[in-house]
C-alpha cells in the first residue's frame, strides 16, 4: 500500500531533483570562474532563474496547468507590506550597528563615488544619500524583482503551497528555509557570495537568516494566495541590503562580521521577525478555508 504521504511529497521530490540538474550547471560556471559576477553576471541571472524554470517543467511533468502557481496579485495591501517588511528589519540591523558603533554611518568613499557618478557636482552628501534610496528603491526595484521573480516561481510559487498541504505552516516554513539556505551554499563555501568571513560563520548567519525569513515569506504567500508578495519581499530584500544599507555602512574593524546576509545582526532581528509571525499562523488556517 502506497503511503499517501510519500506519494504527496512525489511532486516536491521532483521539483527538487529538476532544479538540482539545473542549477548545477551554473553551479560549475559560477564556481570555476570564482565569481558571482561572472559572466558580467549572467550565471547568477541563470542560476537565480533555475527554481522558477524547474516549476514550470515539474508543473508540465505532473500535467498540471501553471496557473496555479499563484499569478494573481491578491490585494494590494500585502504587497505593500511586502514592500516594507523587508526594509524594516534592515532598518532595525543597521541602526544597531551604526549606534553601537560596530560599523558607521556612513562609507564616504562611497557616497564620493555615487556624487560622481550622478554628474550633479557638490550637491551635499546627505542629497546624494536620499537621492540614490529614492532612485534605488523605485527604479531598481523593478530590476531587483525581475531577478526574483525567477527564485520565487519554484520557491514560493510552488514548493511552499505544495509543501503546505500536509506540512503546514512551521514545517513548510522550516523545510523550505533550508532548502532555499542549501540551494545557495555551494556558491558560498566555494566562490564568493560572502562577506569576506570565515566559510563556516558566514554559511551560519546566512542560513539562519533565510529560515527565519521564510516564516515571513511562507506567511504572506498563503495568506495572501499571490506569488507576487514573495517576489516583492525577495526583491525589496536583495534591494535594500546588498544595494543600500550594507555599501554605505563604514567599515570600523570587524564590521563584516555584523552586517549584510553574512554577518550576525541581521539574523538576530529577523528571527524576532519569524517569532511574530509564527503567532499569526492560526491565522491562515481562515485564509484558506475561505
Amino acid at each position: 500500500m502506497v503511503n499517501p504521504i510519500n506519494k504527496s511529497l512525489r511532486p516536491v521530490a521532483i521539483y527538487l531533483s529538476v532544479t538540482v540538474a539545473l542549477s548545477s550547471i551554473f553551479y560549475f560556471l559560477i564556481i570555476y570562474s570564482g565569481m558571482t559576477g561572472g559572466g558580467r553576471g549572467l550565471y547568477a541571472t541563470g542560476l537565480m532563474w533555475c527554481p522558477g524554470i524547474s516549476a514550470l517543467l515539474t508543473m508540465r511533468i505532473l500535467k498540471r496547468d501553471i496557473s496555479e502557481l499563484g499569478w494573481k496579485w491578491g490585494e494590494n495591501k500585502y504587497q505593500l507590506w511586502s514592500y516594507t517588511i523587508p526594509i524594516l528589519y534592515a532598518l532595525i540591523a543597521y541602526l544597531v550597528v551604526w549606534i553601537s558603533g560596530l560599523g558607521g554611518f556612513y562609507n564616504k568613499e562611497f557616497v564620493s563615488k555615487l556624487s560622481e557618478s550622478f554628474g550633479l557636482g557638490a550637491i551635499g552628501d546627505g542629497f546624494t544619500i536620499a537621492l540614490y534610496v529614492v532612485l534605488l528603491g523605485t527604479i531598481g526595484t523593478i530590476r531587483s524583482c525581475a531577478s526574483a521573480l525567477g527564485e520565487e516561481i519554484g520557491w514560493r510559487g510552488f514548493l511552499v503551497p505544495e509543501l503546505f498541504k500536509t506540512q503546514g505552516y512551521t514545517k513548510t516554513s522550516l523545510i523550505s528555509g533550508l532548502i532555499w539556505g542549501t540551494w545557495h551554499l555551494p556558491i558560498l563555501l566555494f566562490a564568493d557570495y560572502n562577506s569576506g568571513t570565515p566559510s563556516w560563520y558566514a554559511m551560519s548567519c546566512f542560513v539562519v537568516l533565510v529560515v527565519s525569513i521564510s516564516f515571513v515569506y511562507t506567511w504572506f504567500r498563503m495568506k495572501s494566495n499571490s506569488l507576487w508578495t514573495a517576489v516583492i519581499l525577495h526583491g525589496t530584500h536583495n534591494l535594500f541590503i546588498q544595494g543600500i544599507f550594507t555599501p554605505i555602512t563604514q567599515d570600523t574593524g570587524n564590521t563584516n562580521y555584523y552586517i549584510d546576509e553574512f554577518g550576525i545582526v541581521l539574523p538576530i532581528v529577523c528571527v524576532g521577525f519569524a517569532v511574530f509571525f509564527w503567532n499569526k499562523r492560526r491565522e491562515l488556517d481562515v485564509a484558506i478555508n475561505n
